[in-house]
């Protein structure tokens, strides 16, 4: 199933698409975390709200503000380095272990919504991106058990603003500038896709143009050892994302380095998860 999260007319609605339409209902407060409460049941409480959703009322998708998926993950954990070639492209030898950094929501928009460049710097760069979601919590997860673990899947453009990613060793602040972290356009349940999400054409367009193209096959470090490596460290909790690495391409290896302007339109396609689109917009 693919669940949608927008607000519609000013209110905020929670649908699934269904046969090529977005069926669902309009939210409550009170039911804000029905999607949330679902991934803690597991596959069955997705395959309830799910069909519960489908029999709601048809939403125009011109109409929608989409909203990213989970709006509010316990922790968003980001991989660097997890393609060989954009570790080259990047000029650093390749770890033998992830490369793990942190990303908050208060830097999260929904598909179609402005990524923004900030004010301050003219360096905001595009990583097309395969995003995991937990639906089921644990610790010391072994590696041929992780997938027990994965309730879907979305796509994500981790915009990084690199100019302040290089100001230190640490990559957080040039990570997580507000309304660089593009999300969704759904969740889709890990169902409707290969275990792992292993075998997917992944691959980013500026202006229409490739940029990046790759498949999730070319993943250093795979979606279960991923979850094994993090687990070893923290407990994952039901609704964490996982932001699995971006292939070569990206705008600051090139010469001329290429970063995103107001003006210009990003895209990234996952296969079998869709299309993510954000306009960039200067503060």
């Amino acid at each position: 199933m693919r669940f949608v999260r927008g607000n519609h007319k000013g209110q905020h609605i929670l649908c699934v698409e269904a046969a090529g339409l977005l069926r669902g209902q309009v939210i409550e407060t009170r039911q804000s975390d029905l999607l949330e409460a679902a991934l803690e049941i597991g596959p069955a409480g997705l395959t309830a709200l799910g069909q519960s959703l489908a029999n709601g009322a048809v939403f125009d998708v011109e109409a929608i503000n989409f909203l990213p998926p989970l709006p509010r993950p316990p922790k968003t954990v980001c991989v660097g380095l997890n393609y060989r070639d954009h570790t080259e492209e990047s000029g650093y030898d390749q770890p033998d272990f992830p490369t793990f950094f942190a990303r908050f929501p208060s830097s999260f928009i929904g598909h179609n919504a402005p990524m923004i460049e900030p004010a301050g710097s003219a360096t905001l760069d595009f990583e097309g991106e395969l995003a995991v979601v937990i639906g089921k919590p644990g610790r010391h997860i072994a590696k041929d058990r992780a997938h027990d673990h994965i309730a879907g899947f979305s796509v994500f453009n981790d915009g990084s603003v690199r100019e302040y990613q290089f100001k230190a060793p640490q990559w957080m602040p040039g990570k997580n500038f507000d309304g660089t972290g593009a999300f969704g356009p759904s969740l889709v349940t890990a169902d409707e896709l290969p275990a792992g999400a292993k075998g997917l054409k992944i691959e980013t367009r500026l202006n229409g143009k490739v940029v990046q193209s790759s498949n999730t096959d070319a993943l250093v470090f795979s979606i279960a050892e991923i979850i094994a490596h993090l687990s070893e460290a923290m407990t994952l909790q039901t609704g964490d994302v996982i932001v699995s690495g971006t292939p070569s391409g990206i705008g600051h290896a090139r010469d001329p380095k290429l970063y995103m302007r107001d003006g210009d339109v990003c895209e990234v396609t996952i296969e079998g998860l869709g299309t993510l689109r954000n306009p960039i917009v200067r503060q």
